[in-house]
């Protein structure tokens, strides 16, 4: 889910259509990608699932023997690993396509005259088919939930005197545990009402974390409307986690701050959250630093409220933490200095621009690398 997309890369060089069958099969196939780009997405989901997958390996166990004895356990152990992530049905019909695989080479047919690679191959199709109608079934689930959850976080930016919000989402799979907001809580932005600012992270990916993700937006929504200080909003709203977070371990990291327009000034409650970062127009920083814990961990928990006053041309960065901790294909982490540094240079642009130059730092450093964590960011800008 994307609310608002960095720039998109230079335009690449014209291509032409294809023209004979087997130009637009491929065409068909690879969906007009070249060679480079599709190799960088196998790289990619190459990486991943043997992350995935070698989650399951006893590396320690590994690492204990000599070299040329790693490789057998290795994938021994990546073996199993894959084996137990099929249905017991399916993991006899992987068997059975092994065994003959295995056996195929005497040459010998079976009574009906067919060879077992043969069969064997049928069966690797036939599982592979099994797979992909689990897959493409959760998928259309997912894509479901997708559109359910954007329609739980803004849009479209609301409209702030003298300032500009935008914000921008990508879920490392297709629903996010990360949540944004930037509303009014009385409606009375005409009146000069206060403008509320939301970036959290709930504790876990995928389906669960969004779940969460979604009653922590309803609760929060229905206790801001009754008007409360910062503070004991944020006790009101850890209470709901607390009762939701399955003993603390579904926390979720917070930061809650209200901007009052009318005199730029900033009150704000992290949460355990990355500390968001102003930029002054002098180019110096400042951070808003976490005063409490997470929402969710144990009820006793308090939440003072700090305060700020913003000026003309400063800037505001709320952020989770797949920003900062983004890697490339070097395992390289993107870190809070590289972060903090790009900030400081931030060039003399609107929030929107200010955002599409942030994320397109973060996405040029990861390359086509697929990443673990959701990103999101958002950028308050006073003019």
């Amino acid at each position: 889910m994307s609310t608002a997309a960095p720039p998109p890369p230079a335009a690449s060089e014209p291509r032409l259509a294809p023209t004979t069958r087997l130009g637009i099969f491929w065409q068909r196939v690879s969906e007009g990608r070249r060679i480079d780009d599709l190799w960088s997405q196998f790289a990619a989901d190459a990486r991943s699932s043997y992350g995935f997958y070698g989650k399951d390996v006893d590396w320690d166990e590994v690492q204990q023997l000599p070299l040329w004895k790693r490789p057998y356990p290795v994938a021994k152990q990546l073996f199993w690993a894959m084996m137990n992530k099929l249905t017991p049905a399916r993991r006899v019909l992987l068997l059975v396509a092994l065994v003959l695989l295995l056996f195929s080479g005497n040459g010998n047919n079976n009574g009906f005259g067919i060879k077992a690679e043969f069969l064997s191959a049928l069966l690797f199709l036939l599982l592979l088919s099994l797979e992909l109608a689990d897959k493409v079934t959760m998928k259309r689930d997912l894509e479901i939930a997708r559109e359910i959850q954007a329609w739980l976080v803004p849009s479209t930016p609301p409209t702030i005197p003298n300032a500009e919000v935008a914000f921008y989402t990508r879920a490392q799979n297709s629903v996010a545990g990360d949540y944004y907001d930037a509303f009014y809580p009385l409606d009375d932005a005409s009146a000069g009402g206060k403008l509320m600012l939301v970036m959290a992270d709930v504790a876990g990916k995928s389906v669960p974390a969004a779940l969460l993700m979604a009653t922590l937006q309803a609760s929060l929504r229905t206790i801001a409307s009754e008007g409360l200080p910062l503070s004991e909003l944020a006790i009101r709203l850890n209470h709901y986690a607390c009762a939701h977070s399955l003993g603390g371990q579904r926390f979720t990291t917070a930061v809650l701050a209200e901007y009052d327009p009318a005199t730029r000034h900033l009150s704000y409650v992290n949460a355990g959250h990355n500390s968001p970062v102003i930029r002054r127009a002098n180019s110096s920083t400042e951070r808003l630093e976490s005063g409490s814990l997470p929402l969710g961990i144990t009820p006793e928990a308090t939440f003072p409220s700090s305060e700020v006053t913003l000026q003309t041309g400063d800037t505001l960065v709320l952020f989770t933490d797949g920003v900062v901790e983004a890697f490339n294909a070097a395992g390289e982490e993107f870190s809070d200095n590289r972060w903090l540094n790009i900030i400081r240079g931030l060039p003399n642009l609107n929030a929107q621009q200010t955002l599409q130059f942030l994320m397109k730092n973060v996405e040029d450093f990861v390359g086509a690398t697929r990443q673990s964590d959701d990103i999101t960011c958002l950028v308050l800008r006073c003019s």
